[in-house]
């Protein structure tokens, strides 16, 4: 029998994070965001190579730092340059959840130009989260009028 190439759970682009203390941030992820553990496979001395959690409909990888294979986390980088965005029932109550986990707020919840309620927050490994709802369907143009009056610029 053929094998896929591509999987049919990855066929979209999976994200793979590196945390410092992998398994904490396992933990974090069911407690904070309801992720649902799939595989880890660790070291004798419990440092994991490799994980796999779903968040909804998406998986995602992660593993424990390895500077020697250029695998660092965003603690160990001063930041980090890429964001999650994760749309959630109640983003007000995951948002909580989050913060009282460990999470640190960089942007409070609020009713958006393009219809979502959003916040944006770290956790407590340096990833950051855009966590929404989707509030109201918005068209594209009225979208652009709503973006171009928050910058100031009028009708756009």
């Amino acid at each position: 029998m053929p094998v896929n190439p591509i999987p049919e759970a990855y066929r979209t682009a999976t994200p793979y994070l590196i945390a410092n203390g992998a398994s904490r941030a396992i933990d974090f992820y069911k407690a904070a965001f309801g992720a649902t553990e799939m595989v880890r496979l660790a070291d004798s001395g419990g440092k994991v190579m490799h994980a796999e959690i779903r968040i909804g409909d998406t998986t995602l990888m992660l593993a424990d730092e390895f500077p020697e294979m250029g695998y660092r986390s965003p603690i160990s980088l001063g930041g980090s340059p890429v964001s999650l965005l994760l749309y959630v029932e109640d983003v007000d109550a995951v948002f909580a959840k989050a913060i009282a986990g460990g999470a640190t707020e960089t942007m409070a919840v609020a009713d958006q130009f393009d219809g979502d309620r959003r916040g944006t927050l770290t956790d407590p490994f340096g990833h950051v989260w855009l966590l929404a709802s989707k509030r109201e369907e918005v068209s594209f143009e009225e979208m652009r009028r709503r973006f171009a009056e928050l910058m100031g610029q009028g009708e756009g």
